[in-house]
């Protein structure tokens, strides 16, 4: 809309500039923080080059409640239940050009926001969005009445499970779970392999930046997990053997029996 002469002074009102030159911001990087709204609620801001988004933080990022649905997923996921109810089966059950349009344009706004909430280190949130994304991706795929929508999404697979992933090994980081951290990474991996083999695209995974950030990611959790003092013996045992080092040989095997015993303490030398 163009402003006329007669409504310039109310337009004035709405001018962001103030706000924007106050918020430091360098061209290319993501920046964001937290406001509380007129409303009292807590708001979601990402600085953009030319302006900012505002996000809620909990529901549809831009607020809305489309068909009284927490979220358009929300919405035709219970019209897929009403629709198995009503005929037994999903068979026959389609989303129509406009529906699966509308779907990934919620999808824009929930990748704004995990995004936001990522590098704001709130991983809970992060992993709920990812799965929000995921589940619009599972839902075009599995029921579009159009070829093109069915696939539209796919391409940003790898990538919504790689944030998921990461999201997901730092809340085990978090709780000092390094074990689990590291299986959640070799979870994550194995879905994204396991994707473009269903996508008969095995030899994207080589090139695939998403697979490199968690096979980093993994390589880094396994480096802090305490070394387990068995299979260091046992390994040291082996090249002993191999290199005919018996008084070695002997050595290792007396620890190791001093390790397994059921009321073993710490061996000393």
């Amino acid at each position: 809309m163009v402003c006329s002469d007669f409504d310039w002074m109310v337009c004035m009102d709405y001018d962001i500039g103030p706000i924007l030159r106050k918020w430091k911001h360098k061209s290319g990087e993501v920046t964001v923080r937290h406001i509380t709204g007129s409303d009292g609620r807590s708001k979601i801001q990402m600085r953009l080059d030319l302006g900012l988004l505002q996000m809620e933080e909990d529901g549809r990022p831009d607020g809305c409640r489309p068909h009284g649905c927490e979220s358009l997923l929300k919405y035709h996921l219970g019209r897929l239940d009403r629709y198995k109810t009503v005929n037994g089966v999903e068979i026959g059950f389609e989303l129509s050009k406009k529906q699966c349009e509308g779907l990934r344009e919620e999808s824009v706004m929930y990748y704004y926001r995990y995004l936001s909430l990522f590098i704001m280190g709130q991983h809970q949130q992060v992993v709920r969005d990812t799965k929000h994304n995921l589940a619009v991706f599972d839902l075009c795929r599995k029921f579009a009445a159009r070829k093109v929508d069915r696939f539209a999404l796919e391409q940003y697979r790898p990538y919504v499970l790689m944030m998921n992933t990461r999201a997901q090994a730092q809340l085990e980081l978090d709780r000092g779970n390094l074990s689990d951290a590291l299986e959640t990474c070799q979870r994550g991996i194995e879905i994204i392999t396991d994707f473009f083999q269903q996508m008969s695209r095995p030899k994207l995974a080589d090139s695939c930046s998403e697979l490199a950030i968690l096979r980093a990611l993994h390589k880094n959790i396994k480096g802090k997990l305490p070394v387990n003092p068995t299979e260091v013996l046992h390994a040291d045992l082996a090249e002993a053997i191999e290199r005919e080092q018996y008084e070695k040989a002997a050595e290792l095997r007396d620890k190791l029996r001093h390790l397994q015993s059921p009321d073993s303490q710490p061996y000393q030398n």
